[in-house]
């Protein structure tokens, strides 16, 4: 009963967001940010999935070495970007950028990216 309830909600608050339609191109718009970082940076940060594959929702990659992702997920947190640590078993980052993750936070982790690879790089 509980999970319909939340379904329900989800389902309102996606038809106030302007629908599906609306809510694709929200979420393209917000995975752009984070993909042109790594686009623009590919000699340092390597995406996981091919660009035609690439998700909207979980984006992956590989900083060069293990220290960098290391200082990587450290700086960011520091800046209140937490979570990023991938999988165990795969490494990486991985950016969770689910419906309502807010633009201004992929924004923000575009920048830091951009930065992180300047300084490092």
């Amino acid at each position: 009963v509980f999970a319909v309830y939340v379904m329900g909600l989800c389902a309102k608050w996606i038809i106030k967001s302007g629908g599906l339609a609306a809510m694709q191109k929200h979420n393209e718009a917000k995975a752009k940010y984070i993909y042109d970082a790594i686009d623009a940076a590919s000699s340092f940060y390597a995406g996981h999935a091919q660009k035609d594959a690439r998700s909207l929702m979980n984006i992956t990659f590989r900083l060069p070495s293990d220290e960098l992702t290391d200082k990587f997920v450290k700086e960011a947190a520091a800046q209140g970007m937490d979570g990023l640590k991938g999988h165990r078993n795969v490494g990486g980052i991985r950016a969770s950028v689910y419906n309502a993750f807010p633009a201004a936070g992929c924004k923000a982790l575009g920048e830091f990216m951009r930065e992180f690879a300047r300084k490092n790089g």
